[in-house]
């Protein structure tokens, strides 16, 4: 199977973007034609260029407003695809790709629309080229895939072929079964795009909104599985017209198409053969994930001592030192911290750049081998760094900005890493050895440039098996805050994914004080909160204040008793609740304004607190201006 992406998915200029794309290793491109207009060259240039990069030119387009006209209009539209055939040439590219006519003066008329692309295959086939035809969902007179068929059937030329554009077809929830019946060597070219489900005019939704397969909620693979019927094998092009896209990297796009491509292919060989996955190989399977085996920060050694006292406060204990590293182990419940205060190493880099930080996290799967396998089939970066005698080469790739993804599994000498690599310290405190009631991670949230969120949830979801939360926004004083949760079934990881375009809100500002990507916040379960909290801020944790109107407004919503908000008041402890259960949650005050602790209480609910979001955040934006503001 060949695949290619269009020039119009990815940001710079025209030579900017073939570099992208032959880095991400496709091998075929389609030419948009703005990208060509624009470019400062000749078209011998760029087809000098894609030769050097091993790219092959496999549409030119879009050829718009052709069909319906009358006689002197068809005249000059004829004349105007010759002009294209003439830059095609010189281009090498020997498809063009027809878009249906938009204009409200235009006709109407299948069999008029089947005259008009007859004259035009004839053209074509004198100069050696051959063209294709799109339905546009907002197309004047054909905008269904169906009729745009019928149109190709009725011209009957063999240098006359169909677009199936998955976005045109998908967006309109347009029947798919009418694809099975295309002969395959009647459809030139196959588009691919996904998209959120929006409510909103279709074009603006097409021309801001499209995403690679995998990343949106459109019908991809009924599609594809239509398509594989047809027997169709040629190219599988994207075609993406998304402004995240556009305001991102070019190179890092272009691996999430190509990522996208390889992932969408793997489950159509999980869902039966067809022609398009000759030459295909199944990937190790997506990876079960067990929960997380361990959050790793990487520290200085001022802010090591800061940040172990915080881990005793909360209840952990320091129960291991590495065996040959300046890293220690603190515990409590199933939950496993690492501080990383090693003076050399990816850490090190790490905290040089991020300051106090997340930089790892490790996931328990079931052979952390295939998740390896799999990830750098995909595309991910792995990491590897010299290990001591005796030491463990744990499997890694590189995740949210630059930090590192571990995977463990309990079938080989992995699961045993605490023994392998960690010595016992003998040494608890005794807030530690009270411990504060935490039993595991709940979540462990992430923010972003908001142009990164698509690229992290295409991560994530081609890797694992997870599900993904439809998309929130969040009040923050400062702005709008998007929020997306990629998530296990059964909630052993929780990933929620945050960006915003304001630069003001508190994730673009930890963005900035970071100095990049990163895990700005981690929860932790509690089986009873309130003893929790008690216990937290005797042991001198601060807490993150909640404003008194608060606790005024969930006692005049009447669900909860009076002496149940005042202990809620009395903890700083935020109340929701959805169709499965209640849901209990608190914040410490942030770690040197970078990171900070979420302690929740599930009681069968399935959200994230998200009605309170607002609340915590401006109660978090008011402390960074008054920091002396006391907890309760």
């Amino acid at each position: 199977m060949q695949t290619a992406i269009a020039t119009v998915c990815l940001s710079g200029d025209l030579a900017e973007k073939l570099e992208a794309i032959a880095a991400a290793g496709f091998k075929g491109v389609e030419i948009f034609e703005n990208d060509l207009l624009t470019f400062n060259g000749t078209n011998h240039e760029v087809r000098q260029r894609m030769a050097d990069l091993g790219l092959t030119p496999i549409a030119f387009q879009p050829f718009r407003d052709y069909e319906g006209w009358d006689e002197a209009r068809r005249t000059r539209a004829l004349a105007r695809a010759e002009r294209k055939f003439d830059a095609m040439a010189e281009l090498g590219c020997d498809l063009l790709m027809v878009c249906s006519n938009v204009s409200p003066e235009a006709s109407g008329g299948v069999e008029r629309a089947a005259d008009d692309f007859r004259a035009l295959g004839e053209r074509a086939r004198q100069r050696g080229f051959r063209v294709a035809f799109e339905a546009l969902a907002w197309g004047r007179h054909i905008n269904d895939y169906r009729d745009s068929w019928e149109v190709v059937r009725r011209a009957d030329h063999p240098n006359v072929g169909v677009v199936l554009d998955s976005f045109h077809i998908c967006a309109k929830r347009t029947d798919l079964r009418a694809i099975r019946s295309i002969p395959g060597d009647r459809i030139f070219l196959v588009q691919i795009a996904d998209a959120p489900w929006l409510d909103m005019d279709i074009m603006q939704w097409s021309r801001h909104f499209r995403c690679f397969p995998g990343q949106g909620d459109l019908p991809i693979e009924d599609f594809m599985s239509a398509l594989g019927a047809t027997g169709y094998d040629g190219p599988l092009s994207l075609e993406i017209f998304n402004d995240q896209f556009r305001a991102g990297s070019s190179r890092g796009i272009a691996v999430d198409g190509r990522r996208s491509l390889i992932y969408m292919v793997d489950k159509m060989i999980e869902r039966g053969g067809s022609a398009l996955q000759r030459g295909s190989e199944r990937l190790p399977p997506q990876s079960t994930c067990r929960g997380v085996e361990f959050v790793e920060f990487a520290v200085d050694e001022k802010a090591g001592a800061a940040l172990g006292k915080m881990f005793s406060g909360m209840g952990f204990a320091k129960t291991g030192t590495h065996v040959s590293k300046d890293v220690s182990r603190w515990t409590q419940g199933g939950i496993n911290l690492v501080i990383n205060a090693e003076k050399d190493g990816f850490a090190h880099a790490y905290q040089i750049s991020h300051g106090t930080s997340v930089c790892a996290i490790g996931l328990k799967v079931d052979n952390a081998a295939a998740t390896l396998d799999r990830a750098e089939r995909l595309l991910d970066k792995p990491f590897r760094q010299p290990v001591g005698p005796g030491e463990l080469e744990i499997p890694a790739v590189r995740g949210l900005g630059g930090s590192l993804l571990y995977f463990i599994d309990q079938s080989s000498e992995l699961g045993r890493v605490w023994d392998i690599e960690f010595k016992p310290t003998g040494e608890v405190s005794a807030a530690a050895l009270a411990g504060a009631g935490l039993t595991g991670i709940d979540h462990i949230s992430q923010s972003m440039q908001y142009e990164e969120m698509l690229s992290w949830l295409l991560f994530y979801s081609s890797l694992l098996v997870v599900e993904k939360t439809r998309e929130l926004d969040i009040a923050d004083p400062g702005g709008l805050v998007r929020s997306q949760v990629i998530q296990t079934a059964d909630g052993a990881l929780r990933i929620p994914l945050n960006g915003s375009q304001s630069a003001r809100t508190q994730s673009s500002r930890f963005l900035s004080e970071f100095f990049g990507s990163g895990v700005q916040h981690i929860a932790f379960n509690s089986d009873d909160l309130v003893a929790t909290m008690q216990r937290l801020v005797a042991n001198g944790i601060k807490m993150l204040p909640i404003p008194e109107n608060y606790y005024d407004d969930l006692e005049a919503r009447g669900d909860l008793t009076p002496e149940r908000i005042d202990l809620y008041r009395a903890n700083n402890i935020l109340y929701d609740r959805d169709e499965h259960g209640e849901y209990l949650q608190a914040y410490s005050q942030s770690f040197e304004e970078l990171f900070f602790f979420e302690f929740v209480e599930r009681r069968g609910y399935k959200g994230f607190g998200a009605v309170n979001a607002p609340i915590r955040l401006a109660a978090q934006a008011r402390l960074a201006r008054h920091p002396a503001v006391p907890s309760r």
